[in-house]
Parts: C-alpha cells; sequence; structure tokens
C-alpha cells in the first residue's frame, strides 16, 4: 500500500500530470510550459516544477547565455511511468 501512495505523491494532484505532458511535447521554458496550461498561476507552477525535479521527473537546465536560460525536460525516469499510465487510464474510463 506504501507504493501505491508514494506513486500518488509523486504524479497526483491538479496540475504534475499537465506539466509533465507539457514538457514531454515540446515546451521547454517556464512561460511555454505555463502558456500551454490554461488556469495555472506562475506560483503553482514553479512549485510543480520544483517537486517534479526533486523526485527525478524532470531535469533543469541553466543556459549561461544573456539572458540566462532555464530549460526543462523529461528524464528517462519519468519515461518508465508509461507502465503505470494505461492501467491508469483504462480504469478511469471504467468509473
Amino acid at each position: 500500500m506504501k507504493a501505491i501512495q508514494d506513486t500518488l505523491f509523486v504524479l497526483g494532484g491538479k496540475w504534475k500530470l499537465p506539466v509533465l505532458l507539457s514538457i514531454y511535447s515540446g515546451n521547454k521554458r517556464f512561460n511555454d510550459i505555463a502558456g500551454s496550461i490554461p488556469g495555472i498561476t506562475n506560483r503553482v507552477l514553479s512549485k510543480e516544477l520544483k517537486h517534479l525535479e526533486e523526485n527525478l521527473l524532470i531535469s533543469r537546465t541553466i543556459i549561461d547565455d544573456y539572458p540566462v536560460r532555464i530549460e526543462y525536460a523529461i528524464t528517462d525516469y519519468c519515461l518508465t511511468t508509461h507502465k503505470v499510465a494505461p492501467p491508469m487510464e483504462e480504469w478511469g474510463k471504467n468509473i
């Protein structure tokens, strides 16, 4: 049961999956991610990005340019969630 709780802690909530899907579909910068998710605030997005990075689902790269750019990317570890998503989707369809 603890493993299920851990999974829900990492992937659960209103915004985590939309943020991951946005990055997965090619949005790498903060404003691009924010613009692709209707209703998310900058504060919430910042919090979710930090949480996803702490849980190794995304990486954050600082590009030393002028101005400094920060880009986000999906990690290989995040791609392992493809094993979890289809059963969750199937279960959701049967509710």
